[in-house]
């Protein structure tokens, strides 16, 4: 969709009151058609269907067996894709997975992203247009988008202009009308859009990837870590959670005899009991060179951070016959 065209049209001819309307219809009402409109003039709907249509280009793969998950690629104006993901829980909640970059420049090795390459950041409205998309869907059977996670393809805060834009746009009560409390961002730990994060007035929740409890290793999962050590990155997460008075969630997959040992949970818990911390532990869902840590190994693990008083929770995986679970989003043939 191409807002900045839209924008121009409304500007030249229409009245004031006509870009409420116009904002209703895209983000609340989910047109489309331009011919849905029928509050709209017969001439603009065709004018607008001709030069700014509605339709997003993408693909619905199948569900997967649990019927938890879906996953669409969308292609871009230029060819590119990206992948999104839809996960519906069981308690009626509704949270999509939404890419910031096409590909990923960070090359963490147990993440398939990482391995397509970087192609480019997404525009503002590239970014909404994944939610649009399943909003869309959503709305066939009365349903609803409760919660938007900046956890797909890319590092948002290598978009930060962007991505901070889209999320104002989901959040306007004039337009898609999200909750900021219900949104939030994972990133690998770029300091500088932490610092800068730390800044905004809206209560967006910040999550780190974090996935190692030393900076060796840690290094060796993450070429990031090189750049932003361990210990840089937690004290800009404090200074976050002191500005801000928010709780940041780390999250940390669990793969097998790679970060999964006793031992690493000892070290995990030094740095993780900490007021407003919260460890979120992932099962991993291979890509090629690792694999899974088992449930037995979980638990356990689990077990050592709460008996040092480490605030843990555990994720269920979603989307995993999909390839669309933590680290597992990529497109193999990028352009059409």
């Amino acid at each position: 969709m191409n807002i900045e065209k839209l924008s121009q049209i409304l500007l030249a001819d229409q009245p004031a009151f006509r870009f409420k309307q116009v904002q209703k219809l895209i983000y609340q009402d989910l047109i489309g058609d331009w011919q849905e409109a029928s509050n709209l003039p017969l001439v603009l709907r065709e004018k607008l269907n001709q030069e700014c249509p509605l339709n997003i280009e993408g693909e619905m793969l199948e569900i997967d067996q649990k019927k938890s998950t879906k996953k669409a690629i969308i292609t871009l104006i230029d060819g590119l894709k990206v992948e999104t993901v839809l996960v519906r829980h069981k308690d009626g909640r509704n949270t999509v997975c939404v890419s910031s970059q096409v590909g990923c420049p960070l090359g963490c090795a147990f993440c398939a992203t990482g391995e397509m390459g970087f192609e480019r950041s997404l525009d503002a409205m590239e970014i909404v247009e994944q939610v649009l998309f399943f909003a869309r869907y959503l709305k066939k059977s009365n349903e609803k988008i409760s919660n938007i996670v900046y956890m797909g393809m890319g590092e948002p805060f290598l978009n930060y202009d962007h991505v901070l834009t889209s999320i104002k746009t989901l959040n306007h009560p004039e337009k898609f009308g999200l909750g900021a409390r219900h949104i939030s961002i994972s990133t690998s730990g770029i300091i500088e859009g932490i610092k800068k994060f730390t800044q905004e007035k809206m209560q967006i929740n910040l999550a780190i990837s974090l996935h190692a409890p030393t900076d060796e290793l840690r290094s060796e999962l993450m070429p990031v870590n090189k750049k932003y050590q361990l210990k840089k990155v937690l004290l800009a997460v404090d200074n976050y959670i002191e500005k801000t008075g928010r709780r940041v969630m780390f999250e940390y997959v669990m793969i097998k005899g790679i970060n999964d040992s006793s031992k690493q949970a000892e070290r995990l818990s030094l740095i993780m009991k900490k007021p407003l911390y919260m460890v979120n532990l992932i099962s991993y869902n291979p890509t090629g060179r690792f694999e899974a840590s088992s449930n037995e190994t979980i638990e356990k693990f689990k077990k050592i951070l709460q008996k040092k008083g480490v605030a843990v929770t555990q994720r269920v995986s979603f989307g995993g016959e999909l390839q669309a679970a933590c680290g597992q989003l990529a497109i193999k043939n990028k352009r059409k």
